[in-house]
């Protein structure tokens, strides 16, 4: 599971490399001057020190060749009617920026120097494209190798991030691989971070559904079977999981994730709220298949629980995390990384849960907004003691939330429906004197409503919940 380049893009660079190039013709042509070819002559096919010590002499004459000066085109900007040039100039420049730092610094310090690669990016609509592909690559060399992201490369990232979208969209695991390498080179600071998590309809989405894939939760019953943590069947194909997503591919996902996740204090509530990251997570430790997958996966909940605890840790106890934890340190790892992390997450939890109530674990699940058939539900002792508590719990919030949940359809998983139908039943039993404050928050309506659902459970546990109003009605007549 290495950063090496994926084997689709280094075998469409290795064949540029081998192409050979009417240099001359295109001369006469007038596609490239006198000037730019010497220079491409100069350090093309020849060892990587002399080249390096050719174009470290030069650098303003090179910085020129690729990214242009005023009152002069570049090299891909007077080549651009040659897609032959153009590719193998890219594929150069690649290699270049690869092994010169000094190149690198001195393209990134011109006054516009993504001003003839941004265009590139939208020559074609077809993913498979080589132009695109190659420029992408570049971009990223170039905007990940610095320091720190100026605000040229700010302004270029979204451009970038658009186009690495639409390889991630993609169901081939080499085009996908691909863009999240690039994701990852970009992501080394604080600034590319934050606008990364920005634009994350175009970059985040996209990795959710790859890891909702492998966790096999990308059909109509996802939401149902993450927070049940039922057990997803795993890849049939030797180093896949779900849906065929490669180990290689699941990895780099996961790693640019990890990489987000030092931002956890800014984004993880909206990761959680917007991704179910926690559930989505906790699925995927179960069928971990590699410990550098595991370790990616425990460092990033840590990032995230850590920096949100009043949030995520209820998310994470609802998602069955601190039992799953016990299990995974009972296997012989290896790695003292993933050892320590665990450690500290298990030591975290635990801490959480001592101070856990039944009553304060419930009220965390309806905050979630995701109900499941939790032990509560089910306890009659539990509404016997609680439920005069729920109604007052800081001035009736729970009730709100629990009409908040109920308005959804919830078509990926219907039985959040009956289970908050259950719920309006035991508090309308235990605490008739309050069943108008329910009433006037649209219980009552919507849960005759539900008598109509074609699913039997919620049929089952809405009419439940009604003959306890009607009893009631009676009773008081």
């Amino acid at each position: 599971m290495s950063l090496d380049p994926p084997t689709y893009l280094a075998s469409l660079q290795n064949n540029i490399r081998a192409r050979p190039i009417p240099w001359d013709g295109a001369v006469r042509a007038g596609t490239i001057s006198e000037d730019q070819l010497s220079k491409i002559r100069a350090v093309d096919k020849v060892r990587k020190d002399q080249r390096e010590q050719i174009i470290e002499s030069d650098l303003d004459g090179y910085c020129t060749l690729f990214v242009g000066a005023s009152g002069g085109p570049s090299v891909l900007e007077s080549a651009a009617k040659s897609t032959h040039v153009v590719q193998y100039v890219l594929v150069l420049l690649g290699d270049l920026l690869d092994g010169i730092p000094a190149l690198l610094k001195v393209l990134t310090e011109h006054p516009d120097p993504y001003k003839p690669l941004l265009p590139l990016l939208s020559q074609s609509s077809d993913p498979e494209s080589p132009i695109p592909l190659l420029t992408s690559t570049v971009l990223a060399s170039m905007i990940g190798g610095t320091p720190s992201l100026s605000s040229k490369g700010a302004s270029a990232m979204p451009r970038l991030f658009s186009y690495l979208s639409t390889l991630t969209k993609t169901t081939d695991g080499g085009l996908q691989d691909i863009a999240v390498l690039q994701y990852s080179a970009l992501l080394r600071g604080k600034k590319s971070r934050e606008l990364f998590w920005e634009h994350r309809k175009e970059t985040i989405a996209p990795l959710v559904d790859i890891l909702r894939t492998a966790a096999g939760v990308s059909n109509g019953d996802s939401a149902s079977t993450l927070w049940s943590g039922a057990p997803s069947v795993r890849g049939n194909l030797e180093g896949t999981l779900g849906g065929g997503v490669g180990l290689q591919l699941l990895y780099h996902v996961l790693l640019v994730l990890w990489q987000l996740s030092f931002e956890g204090a800014q984004i993880g509530d909206g990761l959680e709220d917007e991704y179910d990251v926690i559930p989505l997570y906790t699925q995927l430790l179960r069928l971990s298949p590699k410990e550098k997958t595991t370790r990616l996966l425990i460092s990033s909940l840590y990032n995230l629980l850590s920096s949100n605890r009043q949030s995520l840790l209820p998310a994470a106890v609802l998602a069955r995390l601190p039992a799953l934890l016990q299990n995974i340190a009972g296997r012989h790892l290896t790695d003292t990384d993933l050892q320590e992390d665990l450690q500290n997450l298990t030591e975290m939890l635990d801490e959480y849960t001592k101070t856990q109530t039944t009553f304060d674990e419930y009220a965390a699940e309806v905050h979630s907004g995701h109900l499941r058939w939790s032990p509560p539900h089910r306890s009659p002792t539990f509404w016997a003691e609680n439920a005069r508590r729920i109604l007052e719990h800081e001035k009736g919030e729970l009730p709100k939330k629990l009409a908040e949940i109920m308005s959804k359809p919830w078509d990926s998983d219907k039985q959040v429906l009956a289970i908050a139908c259950n719920d309006v039943g035991c508090l309308v039993k235990e605490v008739p004197e309050k069943r108008y404050q329910l009433e006037k928050l649209g219980l009552k309506t919507r849960v005759m409503e539900l008598m109509a659902e074609k699913d039997e459970a919620i049929r089952w546990e809405s009419l439940n919940a009604l003959s306890g109003w009607l009893r009631y009605s009676f009773e008081t007549k």
